[in-house]
């Protein structure tokens, strides 16, 4: 801990118990022992005494034990040349402090009048509300139980200018966190600020002005503590579980604007044992190693315009983005809805242009939360049914982020811009396909506001891993085509940190179920050795998935009860296929095509056919638009082998999965791949190189396979299959 701050809160402390002391000595002389004390409408008593030491007071002479115990935890005021105190005596002071303040403010109610209204909301002028009573308690400290308050601001001081106070107080009041004000600067605090301007104060409105005096700054501790004591089930007297509590269920700061005094320091201390850290507009010293609070303790010198979201993000709060501000409705209600070609104003991707989506983590430094830029032409720049270049680069940052959390938030892409009416997306990574329809752009929609839906979103739903999220949009074909290589590389790490893991090395598979909105009975289970019929979901992808969220649609399936061990069948993976899948599915082969394969929903990279003639396999791409030797395009087959149905000798893949050993292993593997479109081939070249020589198959297999320049028919391409020596030919025959 710093010394400069621990000397000065020990300070503070001393001074704000010397008040106590005097304070109590002439309500003492005045009013005697027994004269009852409290603050009013509440049966907490002085709720930081008596939630920390357990002792209820209700007379001025129940003070007198809690003073000395506030005295008693006072260290010794520092010498300059001693490089002490540390952590825990200034802890210590800031507890010592509170007491002291709440012996200071209850006393304040034998006032006639009281400094306070005493209400919910100022009245007759006066803004100063004091201490919440036990209507206020069960009304608001429900709301940082359940969630819907996320959590609170305690302000002390004031800011530079009025503007900026109400700036800070719209910001904190957006994010549904209260603002809790006391003290003040140079004689003037927040609250008088927002007053001042005619901002609506008081509990109904979240900005609640407990008390212009630095002591009434323990009112927010008090709130704290009684939520403890009311909601968490703690004893009164149980320091420890009343403080781990707040630390991890009561989500407050403390914002200190303008100058930190000492006694500051010691109210700043104080809320450290809360596990609330303090952040400072001030260039005050800093104490940035983790400890009591979650994450840093005192950061300073923020300005004014970050300093609401550095001190979430501090605090480890993670706020829930309700709206997302596009010019069209917004909800999963439009997920399914379609932008056809007459409709359309513009689109992206699809094989007409490039286009690419990647997620990318960085350092705190490299990312500038809510900065979204967009790099290009918008879409009015084109006429209508016109196209466009897109690539998506979001920048991440977050404590518990990790690099294999990126595939997963890229998947979700899909869905969030979906959600917008009248834009459609297909695909993920750089296969996607994006169409704004006539509606939409009438409606004021543009190429931004994918950044606005990409940051409102990630931050609300990956919350619990992400602080700061930046998005940039290149419609600049140059850049467009640049970046895509930079995201074809992040995509073959991601796909090679899967080779060296295999199905024989874990004893847990994963589900993936997020395509049952329209294949009601798919169940896609993504095993280390086989990717996700979409491509995006590898076995780390859906284990990373589940980490997040547990609840989500990637769930943990145990690999037990062994009944096929070649094909790749296990009990407890029937099981799990069955109750997910309505009871449809019995079981499934992991590593055939020919007998109870996997089954397929619509958003698979590739189709694998079976191919008689031949006795192996076709495999055709989504992008290839011609006709295949199976009689059917690639749109046809998808139609017919989608939606959840298992239809062996038909299956939906992810282009990763050739990469794999266990690729239709039980059917005779690699060597069965008679046919591909040339590009796609051509594509994969090092990976089928790579497989062919690891199964003995040489590295000329991939000039032996057929493709569209050979022929389209299974008559067509025979003759080049048995020049070639293909060895398919001479294989067992599949049925």
């Amino acid at each position: 801990m710093s010394r400069i701050i621990a000397a000065a809160a020990i300070r503070g402390a001393h001074r704000i118990v010397s008040r106590a002391e005097e304070a109590l000595k002439e309500a003492l002389a005045k009013y005697g022992p027994d004269h009852p004390v409290a603050f009013p409408n509440t049966g907490y008593y002085l709720p930081v005494i008596y939630g920390i030491t357990g002792i209820a007071v209700e007379k001025i002479g129940d003070m007198i034990p809690v003073l000395e115990q506030a005295k008693a935890l006072l260290p010794p005021e520092p010498e300059p040349r001693l490089w002490l105190p540390y952590l825990g005596p200034a802890l210590d002071a800031g507890m010592a402090t509170l007491f002291a303040d709440e012996i200071i403010e209850a006393l304040k109610y034998l006032e006639d009048p009281p400094p306070y209204t005493m209400t919910s909301a100022p009245v007759n002028g006066n803004i100063w509300l004091g201490a919440a009573d036990d209507a206020i308690l069960r009304k608001r400290g429900i709301e940082f139980v359940d969630g819907t308050a996320p959590g609170f601001a305690a302000i002390i001081g004031a800011a530079p200018t009025n503007e900026i106070a109400v700036r800070i107080a719209r910001e904190l009041q957006e994010k549904s966190l209260y603002v809790f004000m006391s003290a003040s600067t140079d004689g003037k605090s927040m609250a008088e600020q927002l007053a001042e301007e005619g901002v609506e104060l008081g509990w109904d409105t979240r900005l609640v002005p407990f008390g212009k005096d630095i002591t009434a700054t323990v009112f927010s501790l008090g709130f704290a503590t009684r939520v403890a004591l009311s909601f968490g089930n703690v004893k009164p007297g149980d320091f420890r579980r009343v403080l781990l509590y707040n630390k991890n269920r009561v989500f407050a700061f403390v914002i200190a604007l303008g100058h930190v005094d000492d006694e500051k320091y010691a109210q700043a201390a104080g809320a450290i044992n809360f596990g609330f850290p303090t952040i400072a507009d001030t260039d005050i010293p800093q104490i940035l190693p983790y400890g009591v609070c979650t994450y840093e303790h005192v950061v300073s010198n923020v300005p004014h315009d970050k300093i609401v979201s550095r001190a979430i993000e501090v605090r480890g709060l993670k706020i829930t983005v309700t709206k997302v501000p596009v010019p069209v409705a917004y909800g999963p209600a439009f997920e399914g809805e379609s932008v056809r070609k007459g409709d359309m104003h513009v689109e992206f991707g699809g094989q007409r242009t490039p286009a690419f989506e990647l997620v990318r983590t960085r350092e705190a430094h490299e990312v500038e939360d809510g900065k979204i830029e967009v790099i290009g032409p918008d879409v009015d720049s084109v006429p209508e049914g016109g196209r466009l270049p897109l690539g998506i680069v979001v920048d991440v940052y977050g404590r518990k982020m990790q690099e294999d959390f990126e595939p997963v938030i890229e998947r979700r892409f899909h869905y969030f811009i979906n959600y917008a009416q009248g834009v459609w997306h297909m695909g993920q990574r750089d296969i996607i396909w994006v169409r704004i329809s006539k509606a939409a752009f009438k409606a004021g929609f543009r190429v931004r506001h994918f950044g606005d839906i990409l940051y409102a979103k990630i931050k609300s739903e990956f919350a619990n891993v992400i602080d700061r999220v930046q998005v940039t949009i290149y419609t600049d074909e140059e850049k467009v085509l640049a970046l895509r290589e930079e995201a074809r590389q992040a995509y073959a790490r991601r796909d090679a940190r899967l080779k060296e893991l295999s199905d024989e090395a874990v004893d847990t598979f994963y589900s993936c179920t997020l395509c049952q909105t329209f294949a009601p009975t798919h169940v896609c289970i993504v095993l280390p050795e086989r990717v996700g019929l979409c491509g995006a979901v590898s076995w780390l992808d859906a284990k990373a998935a589940y980490e997040i969220n547990p609840h989500g649609c990637n769930q943990p399936v145990p690999k037990k009860g062994v009944i096929d061990e070649w094909k790749g069948q296990w009990e407890s993976c029937n099981q799990f296929i069955y109750e997910h899948s309505r009871g449809t599915i019995e079981r499934v082969n992991f590593y055939t095509i020919m007998e109870y394969p996997l089954t397929s929903c619509g958003c698979f990279e590739a189709i694998m056919v079976i191919l008689p003639e031949c006795n192996g396999f076709m495999i055709v791409n989504r992008e290839y638009p011609g006709m295949t030797p199976c009689g059917m395009t690639f749109s046809t087959l998808a139609g017919s082998v989608g939606g959840g149905v298992q239809t062996p000798g038909f299956m939906g893949i992810g282009k990763a999965y050739l990469a794999s050993k266990k690729f239709v292993r039980a059917d005779g593997g690699l060597a069965r791949v008679v046919w591909m479109p040339k590009e796609f081939k051509e594509q994969m070249r090092p990976v089928l190189e790579e497989r062919a020589e690891e199964e003995g198959l040489g590295r000329d297999f991939v000039d032996k396979i057929a493709d569209e320049t050979v022929g389209v028919t299974a008559e067509e391409i025979l003759p080049f299959l048995e020049e070639k020596g293909h060895p398919a030919l001479t294989m067992d025959p599949l049925f």
